[in-house]
């Protein structure tokens, strides 16, 4: 059987014996949009629980427009030229509508980085495009902590902006149930306090802080608290298939074209299964998930109901920027020199979490499942032996002696990672979003 794994930009092949017992999950078939310019044009215009856009444009003088960092593949070239056009024709002067990068804690995208991630040189030349920086404390404004305490701490260029919109790509998230609309907001311009603090242990330990969960999420319960601060803000969220084609769009007030984009979603997004397998491959979806260890653990997370206890998992990650942040490896270190109990025990007492500890929190929970190897081509030896898992030098050898060693030919592949999620529920739940 070849199988060819999500892999940084290129993909990844494998050649796996006919006889072997392989189950490899995949979405079922999605819809393509023919006309994305066609469909945002009558999205914005007919939006889900919402005036048109250019109607909430009329008489306005100023307008941010929030889109992801560089690790979301959201079709941004696509949509900001029509967003911008809607607004210029509403009144609004094109200095005075600005496109934030909603990085949260991550670096920012510049030069042509952020060329790409725009993915339109026109809308670079007509408007401001700046970038979220999380700890500059006076680019922010204080709005009062939630019912939960957490401190609401927001981007001003966001806050003071007259029309407000978020754009966002929702697909299954590790904490937050799914991604997209409210999630661009908290972490996604948020004070580097409020991000820690909506990223406590307290918080990501609960169990329904998970994938494909949204009811009973505290996370998602604090960012939708977050964003209700703000309010209205309009949203346009995207669905992507495998080919990372434009599978369903979402316009309209934030909540309500969130649902209705994760209900979407939901039906191609999880894989019910009703048997755990000895061996699991896997992928963080590629370019651009995979550029660091720290994203590529979602991949890792997300697999790991499918393999049964004491099993393998192994990733194929490409990393090509490393690890990730300072913050990361540090807290990587601190796993390594603690152990898990004693890192999971340490991280509980804190009101906040320690900046990018809650990957290496999420990792911990993965590794008491079973092994996990890596097989990263862009890590050096050095930085593997700060992923806190087993290296792979060659996927496919370590496949067929890992099959050897467990003698039980029974082999899942999930091609995508991240964006499929594998669990053991009813069939008859999968078309039901639990909100």
């Amino acid at each position: 059987m070849n199988v060819t794994l999500q892999y940084g930009r290129a993909g990844l092949s494998l050649v796996l014996p006919d006889h072997w017992e392989i189950t490899v999950l995949r979405k079922a078939e999605m819809p393509v949009l023919d006309d994305l310019p066609g469909a945002l044009r009558q999205g914005l215009a007919t939006p889900v629980a919402s005036a048109p856009l250019a109607a909430i444009a009329a008489g306005q003088t100023t307008a941010c427009i929030l889109v992801c960092d560089i690790t979301r593949p959201v079709p941004n070239g696509q949509l900001l030229p029509e967003l911008i056009r809607t607004l210029l024709a509403a009144g609004i002067p094109a200095k005075q509508i600005t496109v934030l990068v909603a990085t949260g804690l991550h670096r920012p995208n510049e030069v042509e980085e952020l060329r790409e991630l725009i993915g339109n040189d026109w809308v670079l030349d007509t408007v401001q495009v700046v970038n979220h920086f999380a700890r500059n404390d006076a680019d922010h404004v204080d709005l009062g902590p939630t019912q939960r305490g957490t401190p609401v701490k927001i981007d001003r260029r966001f806050v003071d902006a007259d029309v407000r919109i978020v754009t966002g790509l929702v697909e299954p998230h590790f904490m937050a149930g799914y991604s997209g609309g409210r999630k661009v907001i908290t972490p996604g311009i948020a004070h580097a306090d409020t991000i820690t603090t909506v990223h406590a242990a307290t918080l990501l330990e609960h169990p329904h802080a998970r994938n494909c969960r949204l009811d009973g999420n505290p996370l998602h319960a604090e960012q939708i608290e977050i964003a209700r601060r703000l309010a209205p803000v309009f949203a346009v969220n995207v669905v992507l298939d495998e080919q990372r084609r434009v599978s369903h769009l979402a316009c309209g007030e934030l909540e309500a074209s969130h649902r209705a984009a994760v209900e979407f979603t939901h039906r191609f997004a999880i894989a019910p299964v009703q048997e755990t397998f000895p061996t699991v491959i896997t992928t963080s979806a590629g370019y651009p998930l995979d550029k660091t260890y720290y994203q590529a653990i979602k991949g890792i997370v997300s697999a790991q109901e499918l393999l049964t206890p004491g099993g393998m998992l192994l990733l194929a990650a490409e990393c090509s920027e490393g690890l990730g942040s300072p913050d990361f490896i540090a807290s990587q270190r601190r796993f390594l020199t603690l152990g898990m109990d004693a890192f999971v025990t340490d991280i509980l007492a804190k009101e906040r979490a320690a900046i990018d500890e809650w990957q290496t929190e999420l990792l911990v929970k993965a590794l008491r499942r079973g092994r996990v190897g890596l097989y990263a081509t862009g890590l050096s030896l050095q930085q593997h032996a700060l992923t806190g898992i087993e290296p792979i030098a060659d996927l496919q050898q370590a496949i067929y002696r890992r099959v050897e060693e467990c003698g039980d030919p029974r082999v899942a592949i999930i091609p995508e990672g991240p964006y499929l999620i594998p669990l053991k529920l009813p069939e008859s739940q999968t078309s039901t979003v639990q909100l």
